[in-house]
């Protein structure tokens, strides 16, 4: 098995811009997409006009619609799927991966997917391994646009395994002069600000559609991580971690600029759209509202208080108006700022 050798499962605009990614940095990279039609159009034209216009793929990049061909032998497999399609895809590959390789030959798998499983509740990394038990799950997250990455401008991540020895070598695959990637072992903590950072944004861009300004945008962004941490924390993950690159760096990126899915179909929800309208004129999955419903299940499982996704919530589902959400968040009893200092 080739230790540059790297399957990208998925062809939406993350899988073409880590794939470009990788290929620059020496790897041989074969991308999967499950449609047929959309892997020879991407073959012949290299290049999604639609989701990444502008990236062009490498003639080396090889891409296929067989997912054996894109898997076997293959040292890392990188899943850029949404966190919708994940379970079924793992269940997909499963046939074709080696699960009977030791320790240090085993297939290490990289999810970008950034969400929760509403019907188990279940983080990424836990829904790969209850669909591919034993195998070696990593996770890549932080602020990250595909657009950025794909033109090679700076970007910084954060890679999570359970052991050290696999993270550095993920960090390696992807470390590049445009693309750091630092390390850490907090993959819960990694996973839950990748998946909640997306509900706030989708709050800060109701507020912008509103026309509520940049006050209350930074009032989201900012009461939306004390929001995350402390529901991360309950789980298990560490403090620290949501003052990083998967916390505070992905909810800023992702609540600030238009690249961002979730903040552009909180625009149109803030202007009046249903959420079902807002993602058909995104074009492409919402993340935020896929997980708003686990997070806020999660958060009454752990007795944490999320006023701000609660309010997402009831806008989302209940068709609750964005300008009374936001008079009900404003009119909460008062508090201290931190409950943990002290006179």
């Amino acid at each position: 098995m080739n230790d540059n050798s790297v399957a990208v499962i998925g062809a939406g605009s993350w899988g073409i811009a880590l794939a470009s990614l990788l290929n620059k940095n020496g790897n041989d990279v074969t991308i999967y997409a499950r449609n047929p039609e959309k892997a020879g159009k991407l073959y012949a034209e290299r290049e999604d006009k639609d989701k990444l216009p502008g990236v062009f793929l490498d003639g080396k990049i090889k891409v296929t619609s067989d997912l054996k061909e894109a898997i076997s032998d293959k040292r890392f497999i990188v899943i850029t799927v949404p966190s919708v399609q994940i379970r079924s895809i793992c269940k997909d590959m499963r046939p074709f991966l080696n699960q009977e390789a030791d320790d240090d030959n085993k297939q290490i798998i990289v999810n970008c997917a950034k969400g929760i499983e509403q019907e188990s509740l279940m983080l990424m990394s836990d829904v790969i391994l209850d669909e591919l038990p034993g195998s070696e799950v990593t996770v890549l997250s932080g602020p990250s646009h595909a657009e950025e990455v794909g033109k090679n401008l700076p970007t910084t991540i954060v890679v999570g395994a359970f052991s050290k020895q696999v993270a550095k070598k993920v960090q390696k695959l992807f470390m590049s002069e445009n693309f750091r990637v630092y390390i850490s072992p907090d993959m819960l903590g990694i996973e839950i600000g990748a998946a909640l950072k997306n509900i706030i944004a989708l709050a800060a861009g109701m507020a912008d559609g509103f026309g509520f300004g940049d006050n209350a945008k930074a009032a989201l962004i900012t009461r939306g991580i004390a929001e995350m941490s402390r529901l991360g924390v309950a789980m298990g993950g560490d403090f620290e971690t949501f003052a990083g690159l998967s916390g505070m760096g992905d909810l800023v990126v992702t609540c600030a600029s238009m690249h961002s899915r979730n903040r552009r179909a909180g625009i149109l929800i803030g202007q009046g759209k249903t959420a079902e309208e807002a993602t058909k004129e995104v074009k492409m999955v919402v993340e935020g509202i896929n997980s708003a419903k686990a997070a806020l299940e999660i958060a009454k499982k752990y007795e944490v208080e999320m006023p701000i996704v609660e309010q997402v919530n009831k806008i989302l589902f209940e068709n609750k108006p964005v300008g009374e959400a936001v008079r009900d968040l404003m009119l909460r009893d008062s508090k201290p700022e931190n409950e943990l200092q002290e006179w």
